[in-house]
């Protein structure tokens, strides 16, 4: 997000923390903001009239109020008319606001009940199980599938194996993935959660799994060179040929055998 946009999302960020703080109900609000999120997306019209830096906040605050008062809770109305209220660089960034806040409802009642972790680790699975499977995920990210089909699928596929703050999110992913890839709007999810635990998460690819001395020295060098508390979430790639690959948000620390054979054919062929 540009400079604006990312002044009115912290505020927005502030009023659901404060909302959280209030004792609202977090899948609640959650499944309303999914709602609104939507309705936003399938009107471009309404899109530009709350998210119009030009227009005056009490006129964009009084439209979103009078658009989804009595459809949707307290919460949720409060936060999306707050979210009018703000000067955003880009319309999409209202959006995406509405649907990150959204996410952070859900995540946070996982963190309520004392889930998170296992939420983050349960999606960022469920994500490797779709990418190894190509037909599995020629179904969840096929534009020619029903949603509610696609939703189907991952709740046959997670049922009994997931919380079902998991399962919600998952089903989200593949029913509106607002035009992104199913692995970008789980990596979203993702970062979403990681920020929730004030945390980096480091996506390491290995040839072989890791023991648990070799991840815990890991984690010790890369807590020591962020500054902050990090967690690994590993795949075991045989390709790799060797070696360890690090990623860490766009940041990609590539030391695999693959790796240094390809720069030194590049090197060679001089492509």
């Amino acid at each position: 997000m540009r400079g604006s946009s990312r002044g009115a999302a912290a505020t927005v960020q502030e009023a659901f923390d404060a909302a959280l703080s209030g004792g609202v109900d977090r899948s609640g609000l959650a499944e309303d903001l999914f709602a609104i999120t939507s309705v936003v997306d399938g009107n471009a019209s309404l899109r530009r009239a709350l998210a119009d830096p030009s227009g005056e906040p009490a006129a964009k605050r009084a439209l979103a109020e009078r658009l989804f008062g009595g459809k949707v809770g307290d919460g949720a109305i409060g936060l999306v008319a707050l979210a009018a209220e703000q000067r955003w660089a880009d319309e999409r960034d209202f959006s995406d606001t509405l649907e990150s806040t959204a996410v952070s409802s859900l995540l946070a009642r996982a963190e309520a009940e004392g889930r998170i972790d296992d939420v983050e680790d349960q999606l960022f699975r469920f994500e490797r199980i779709v990418a190894g499977d190509t037909a599995l995920r020629d179904t969840l990210s096929s534009r020619n599938t029903d949603g509610e089909g696609k939703a189907g699928v991952v709740a046959t596929l997670l049922e009994g194996k997931a919380h079902p703050e998991t399962v919600r999110l998952a089903q989200q992913a593949v029913r509106v993935p607002r035009g992104r890839r199913l692995d970008r709007v789980l990596a979203a999810y993702l970062d979403l959660a990681a920020n929730r635990r004030d945390e980096l998460t480091a996506l390491v690819t290995v040839a072989s799994a890791l023991t648990e001395q070799q991840a815990a020295r890991l984690r010790t060098q890369l807590e020591t060179m962020y500054g902050k508390s990090v967690s690994l979430q590993t795949v075991v790639d045989p390709h790799v040929l060797g070696g360890i690959r690090v990623q860490v948000g766009d940041e990609v620390m590539d030391g695999t055998i693959s790796r240094r054979i390809d720069q030194a054919r590049r090197h060679v062929t001089g492509n």
